[in-house]
């Protein structure tokens, strides 16, 4: 039969190989893996995960599968596929790639619970954990070069409960090791249960997002290897019938080659960006910005003094639902440039503690917010591979401070180092494990290739 676009994806899910993993994608997958279970961790001391563990428990089932941060606590794979998922976003602190979307969460979850639901006799290694993680990456990644409107910032549908959804299929096929015509079908049964509109962004119905993507996912797989069937053109553009199309205002989907020696995944041309702090991605420019004209002022004035600041004028993007004046929960200021940027200069840093509630309602930052002025420049684009930050500081005085920030420190252009990934998986998961458990994580992810069952990790 003639090869279809859907076929393309089923066949490269299937015949992916450890020998295709090169060097440099194995080590950025792994940094991957590592800082996503670290902000799972820290992500299952929050209230939203709470909801959705006390949700899952409701339910009776066979109980194989870990939970983020609740030694002793086990659910149904899918379920606590599901709940890791809502931890690993419940700050939203997790990886982003380009187009945007946060790849490990939609995965890496549903691999682990995959793992323990297996029985002893087929347990996958790490080297079979590790190529089925890059299988749901390359998915995701891929689908997203089909629309050029996937490389702005989203304004209809939140991108990893789409690609996400199709990704967590992929990567639990691989790792259950089903037929081509199966990851074919994998395909079509998520693509009918994803997608989640962004209106639910800065409140916590938006960590459900990659708490669906991740057990739906998942789900998806489970029912194909069951004999479950879908559309086999699913991904390919069908006039006057949509099907992952539906997602997507321009749509134009190419094959996947079939994996050879030669083949190169997305993420050896295009590394991750780890967040420093438990923000959206576009909050990092505006706080970079904003601690180095911090930096400038103190230099100015000796100390920062806000009563010195007539207007703080922020340079962002045109995106509306990350453009919040006086955000009143975690979660809208977590999407608040405004927030972000007068939390920095106020404390000269952003961290966990900025978002609670004593400090989202500090009248000093009150006094900051009701002096910014948001200004929109045309070469300032919704995309996070092109936008910029720009924080202006008018004084009274008549003086004016600049601080601009196009590439932050751990986008894909200014990787995190090591000893600063390292560093910031150490703070998350200490919430939640004692340093032996955190130190033998950190070891058995470094090893990860050489693990012989996957489900220890």
């Amino acid at each position: 039969p003639e090869e279809t676009v859907t076929s393309s994806f089923a066949s490269f899910i299937h015949g992916a190989g450890p020998e295709h993993l090169s060097k440099t994608v194995r080590h950025r997958s792994k940094r991957m893996i590592l800082d996503s279970i670290g902000v799972g961790l820290v992500g299952s001391t929050t209230h939203v995960f709470d909801i959705a563990l006390q949700y899952c428990r409701l339910y009776s089932s066979v109980a194989v599968s870990s939970v983020y941060g609740k030694p002793g606590v086990k659910l149904s794979p899918t379920l606590a596929a599901f709940t890791n998922g809502v931890a690993t976003h419940s700050m939203d602190f997790d990886d982003t790639w380009h187009p945007a979307t946060h790849p490990s969460g939609a995965v890496l979850p549903a691999l682990l619970a995959a793992s323990q639901m297996l029985p002893p006799s087929t347990k996958p290694n790490g080297m079979d954990f590790l190529l089925a993680f890059n299988v749901g990456l390359e998915v995701q990644g891929r689908l997203m070069h089909f629309s050029t409107e996937a490389h702005d910032i989203p304004k209809r549908f939140h991108p990893p409960s789409v690609v996400g959804t199709m990704g967590s299929a992929a990567a639990t096929a691989k790792l259950l090791s089903l037929s081509t015509a199966q990851c074919a079908h994998a395909l079509g049964i998520a693509a009918s249960l994803a997608g989640a509109p962004m209106a639910n962004a800065a409140t916590q119905a938006k960590p459900l997002h990659i708490g669906n993507a991740t057990r739906l996912g998942f789900e998806a797989a489970l029912l194909a290897a069951r004999g479950m069937e879908a559309n086999p053109l699913i991904l390919d553009d069908i006039p006057g019938c949509s099907g992952f199309s539906a997602f997507y205002s321009v749509y134009q989907p190419k094959p996947l080659s079939t994996p050879s020696g030669h083949h190169e995944f997305l993420l050896e041309k295009q590394d991750i960006a780890f967040k420093r702090f438990p923000a959206h991605l576009g909050m990092h420019w505006v706080v970079d910005a904003a601690l180095s004209v911090r930096n400038l002022f103190i230099n100015y004035a000796g100390s920062f003094s806000s009563s010195l600041i007539r207007t703080i004028v922020l340079k962002i993007p045109v995106s509306k639902y990350i453009n919040r004046p006086f955000p009143s929960s975690e979660h809208q200021a977590r999407h608040s440039f405004q927030f972000n940027a007068c939390t920095a200069l106020l404390d000269g840093e952003v961290g966990l503690s900025s978002f609670t509630e004593s400090s989202i309602h500090r009248q000093e930052l009150r006094e900051l917010l009701d002096k910014v002025v948001v200004e929109h420049p045309e070469d300032n684009m919704a995309n996070f591979d092109k936008m910029y930050g720009e924080v202006a500081l008018l004084l009274h005085s008549g003086d004016v401070l600049t601080g601009k920030c196009d590439t932050f420190y751990g986008h894909w252009r200014k990787p995190l180092s090591k000893e600063s990934l390292l560093k910031k998986f150490r703070s998350n998961a200490s919430h939640v494990l004692p340093e032996e458990r955190i130190e033998t994580i950190i070891t058995m992810v470094d090893n990860l290739e050489n693990l012989s069952d996957s489900s220890q990790l």
